[in-house]
């Protein structure tokens, strides 16, 4: 097939892109995104040693690693409006400095105030990587590739993840905590010119066209419009657990899990997530591939959320090494299935407002990982203040949350009949 022609390649036929050139600059804008997964689960392998040093309580750092979520699920309906008005060049390239100084902010923290700045600052700079993404895939590519391409930039980002298993745990062992935020901020510099140097997205407005600002306030109240339809609730719900799950255990116990509950070295722990996270990159793409749409899809949902609960139902209360390694590497396989809701999303929205539902179920997805990190982490704390084994009750809270998500998908109304 000639890679110039864009719509047999998967590219929207309206594009004004080349197939071979919105290729080159999706997998340039995921760059960033890839930087956004590395920011967002390094808390794994680096928190015990920095809790260590800096004398953190399970609470403080589950409050620590829910920072980045709570300001990048907060910032989601500002870079929504800021990609509408100046687009997804200019948007990413303001914002992603912020992660940068974050990340050196962080390398240099000498207490725990500055540790939660330089959280917030990532979170904020790292808001809009994946929501670029997604809107980029919408315009340049087949709307009906939407959510296999969605998977597959998912997949293609937890490069971002891998690096925060052994190679990671490698690099704090020799060094310290900080060189693992040295060594993030290097990546996401790197990433940041790249976007500055080949991401030139063509103007979708003809010249002498006025241009309309959008009103952020006005957009936050079409966003809450939303709820006027019935099947918002159930989904909202759904969305605040389900890749909360995934990021709550790899992305900050799966680390204090192994080398507190069973004593793995730090780079132990990296192999383990190293596994868990391979597992994870195949697992999007897949789900994504084979998605069945309508009625199956949301059945699909509601029992994979209701077997991710049991898994970790299971880790909390067995409490053995090897059930542990492979309920964890067995969750990242089943992690993908996340990816489902996005193709839910653009069927069950019409087009005048799908980029408005996309926005809320973004926002809802992180703030969703900033409650969970925050509610185990008090979990924790609470269990470790009554005597009990403090990752029994993180695993149970997170396997009660998924199963309420779950519950709520299911009891409320959905668009069921969505292709």
């Amino acid at each position: 097939m000639n890679p110039s022609n864009a719509t047999g390649s998967g590219a929207a036929p309206g594009s004004a892109l080349s197939a071979r050139l919105a290729w080159i600059m999706l997998l340039t804008l995921a760059s960033a995104f890839a930087l956004s997964q590395a920011f967002r689960t390094a808390a794994s392998i680096m928190g015990p040693p920095l809790a260590r040093e800096l004398s953190l309580s399970p609470q403080q750092l589950g409050l620590w690693a829910a920072a980045f979520h709570f300001a990048f699920g907060f910032m989601q309906l500002v870079m929504g409006v800021s990609i509408d008005l100046f687009g997804v060049r200019r948007t990413i390239v303001a914002a992603f400095p912020l992660a940068i100084a974050g990340a050196v902010i962080s390398a240099n923290a000498q207490g725990y105030g500055a540790l939660l700045f330089g959280q917030m600052l990532i979170g904020t700079g790292c808001a809009p990587a994946f929501l670029v993404c997604t809107i980029f895939i919408a315009r340049h590519f087949h709307p009906e590739k939407f959510t296999s391409m969605s998977g597959l930039i998912m997949s293609i980002s937890s490069i971002g993840v891998l690096a925060t298993a052994t190679p990671m745990a490698w690099l704090i062992d020799i060094s310290s905590w900080r060189w693992g935020f040295w060594a993030m901020a290097a990546g996401a510099l790197i990433a940041w010119v790249c976007i500055w140097w080949l991401v030139h997205e063509p103007a979708t407005k003809k010249p002498g066209t006025p241009q309309v600002r959008p009103d952020p306030f006005a957009a936050l109240r079409e966003m809450l419009l939303l709820f006027k339809l019935p099947h918002t609730a159930g989904l909202i719900m759904y969305a605040a657990v389900t890749y909360a799950g995934f990021i709550a255990l790899r992305g900050l116990w799966l680390g204090p899990l192994l080398i507190d509950r069973h004593d793995f070295s730090l780079v132990q722990t990296g192999n383990v997530a190293l596994v868990m996270t391979l597992a994870s990159m195949l697992s999007p793409a897949v789900f994504g591939r084979f998605d069945p749409g309508g009625v199956r899809r949301v059945r699909w949902m509601i029992y994979l959320s209701g077997l991710s609960a049991i898994l970790l139902a299971t880790m909390g209360l067995m409490s053995l090494a090897w059930v542990d390694v492979g309920l964890a590497i067995g969750y990242g396989l089943l992690s993908g299935y996340g990816v489902l809701q996005y193709g839910y999303v653009h069927s069950a929205y019409p087009a005048a407002v799908r980029g408005r539902a996309l926005s809320l179920f973004t926002m809802a997805m992180f703030l969703g990982i900033s409650l969970m990190q925050w509610a185990t982490g008090l979990a924790a704390s609470l269990a470790q203040a009554a005597g009990l084994e403090p990752f029994k009750a993180v695993l149970l809270t997170m396997s009660a949350m998924l199963l309420a998500g779950a519950l709520a998908f299911w009891k409320l109304p959905q668009k069921a009949n969505a292709d």
